[in-house]
């Protein structure tokens, strides 16, 4: 059974692929796209993926923004660089930009209590803080069991903050790295405090018009959302089945984003050329921070950090119902990879396909 989904992913691919350049045409050298796509088509047959979004930035220039296999098995609809898919926990690195863009104006105070800002929040035994919250050191623990496919429908940011606001904190802020999606819902609260507007509106304003993000909205189960990417999970047997049904309104700010891939290759030009954030406030969110044993974690401020074969890396991976995504940086090279498939549980094989197509792009 697991061939039999490889056979239809590659399939797809070898279907598809000339008409999706045809719709986008690339200007990565030729060589460069073959090598591209030989490793697209083999990843996609090797784990049965059903359709794959691509954006490669660089330079400051989209050079390859192209979709392959099928968005929507069911119907036949093919994928494109503007097919919308769950961002997941990519989601993270859209609302740290627009905390740090607050932090640059002096709205918000990256180091005061999170109350100043979300006065509904009860106090704990330790102050937790933004800054903690952006490099998940804040104590704020993550899903409970059943919370993660949760299908209950929150009407705002400050609704979903009941799921976890009365209990107690996981740990001591700043004593210890530990993810958590429901930290960035803290944050998003934060923001609406800090501003008076809603997460949404904010972020739209602020973040995804000066991107020129033209697609990327909150992730509505209910919606109709054009050109949305139906989502699939492949059983032990190899077989694949629809995605079991989740609604993201627990973590709008963390977790519960759509875009396109070529919505995330024109972020990823405004994070390099200074439009969302100043180049001093980039440089801080690349740092990685350190608990208050001075250890640093491998996150900065919203995004994971590495260093791979002497070359700085950052990114933000995402996995949930319907998805596995990757927003890649090489910040040196002013390189940009991101890959958005509509297959659960494969966004660390898709971390290693972005390092590899990077590595095909910088070979310039």
């Amino acid at each position: 059974m697991r061939r039999r989904a490889g056979v239809l992913a590659a399939a797809a691919v070898a279907l598809l692929a000339g008409s999706a350049a045809a719709q986008n045409p690339p200007s990565l050298p030729a060589a460069q796209i073959e090598a591209v796509e030989r490793i697209l088509t083999a990843e996609m047959s090797r784990w049965g993926i059903p359709g794959l979004s691509l954006g490669v930035v660089v330079d400051g220039e989209i050079r390859l923004a192209n979709g392959y296999g099928v968005a929507d098995l069911e119907n036949n609809v093919p994928a494109k660089a503007t097919t919308l898919y769950r961002l997941g926990s990519i989601s993270k690195t859209l609302t740290a930009t627009a905390v740090m863009q607050l932090s640059e104006r002096e709205k918000l105070d990256l180091d005061a209590p999170i109350q100043k800002y979300v006065p509904g929040f009860p106090e704990k035994p330790w102050p937790v803080t933004a800054r903690q919250l952006l490099a998940h050191l804040g104590g704020i623990r993550n899903y409970s069991e059943g919370e993660f496919g949760s299908t209950r429908r929150y009407a705002s940011v400050g609704e979903a903050l009941a799921i976890f606001k009365d209990g107690p904190l996981a740990c001591e802020p700043g004593t210890k790295f530990l993810y958590s999606t429901y930290g960035y819902t803290l944050l998003g609260a934060a923001l609406e405090g800090a501003t008076g507007e809603s997460y949404l509106d904010h972020l739209r304003k602020q973040v995804l018009e000066p991107a020129g993000m033209e697609r990327t909205v909150a992730d509505d189960a209910l919606a109709v959302l054009p050109n949305r990417a139906q989502g699939y999970v492949r059983l032990a047997s190899g077989d694949l089945r629809n995605s079991a049904l989740a609604d993201t309104s627990n973590k709008i700010p963390g977790g519960g984003l759509a875009g396109t891939a070529l919505d995330l290759a024109r972020f990823v030009i405004a994070l390099e050329n200074g439009v969302l954030v100043k180049k001093e406030t980039l440089a801080r969110m690349l740092t990685r921070q350190a608990a208050r044993d001075g250890k640093p974690s491998g996150y900065g401020l919203g995004v994971f950090l590495g260093n791979r074969r002497g070359v700085r890396e950052a990114w933000h991976t995402g996995g949930q119902q319907r998805v596995s995504t990757v927003l890649y940086l090489q910040p040196d090279r002013r390189l940009g990879v991101v890959v958005l498939a509509n297959l659960e549980g494969v966004r660390d094989r898709l971390l290693e396909v972005a390092r590899q197509v990077a590595d095909i792009a910088a070979a310039r």
